[in-house]
């Protein structure tokens, strides 16, 4: 997949890499999803039209505090991806994004659709093809979505 990353000027904002449920990467006590969640979710994302074979299969929670959020344009939308016999089918979007200077997208299952796991208000999850090295929870890192599909607000 082409990731739109060489656009210069989108805006960006410093985040926080937050501690998620780890149900994506399998590295949570849910003992449905031994593997993750994305894993599970890959090949219905693939039928869809997202190819992520080769991506690191586990997301990056971002705080965006103080910066709040709003989907505009999502570049894809899946809807009632039944992905998990136990689990109800789910919509998805993604967007495109940076953290740092690694292009990657934003994993957005809608809020709406989302059974369980939810993430707080402020926090975006974010998928990129590659772990970034020196990164860990609390570190603080650039935040750069693709201002056609999301639009950061700033309460100051």
């Amino acid at each position: 997949m082409h990731l739109e990353s060489d656009i210069p000027d989108w805006p960006s904002c410093q985040s926080t890499v937050v501690r998620g449920h780890q149900v994506a990467s399998g590295n949570g006590e849910d003992k449905r999803f031994p593997e993750g969640t994305l894993r599970l979710q890959k090949p219905f994302f693939k039928e869809a039209g997202l190819d992520l074979t080769g991506w690191h299969l586990a997301t990056m929670n971002l705080s965006l505090l103080p910066a709040t959020y709003e989907i505009i344009n999502p570049r894809l939308t899946f809807r009632q991806v039944q992905w998990h016999p136990d689990v109800p089918p789910e919509d998805f979007s993604f967007m495109d994004c940076r953290v740092e200077d690694q292009a990657g997208l934003i994993y957005y299952p809608h809020p709406e659709t989302k059974p369980e796991h939810e993430q707080p208000e402020d926090v975006l999850e974010v998928l990129l093809p590659v772990r970034l090295l020196g990164i860990g929870y609390s570190s603080h890192v650039r935040f750069s979505p693709n201002p056609d599909q999301v639009r950061l607000k700033s309460d100051s």
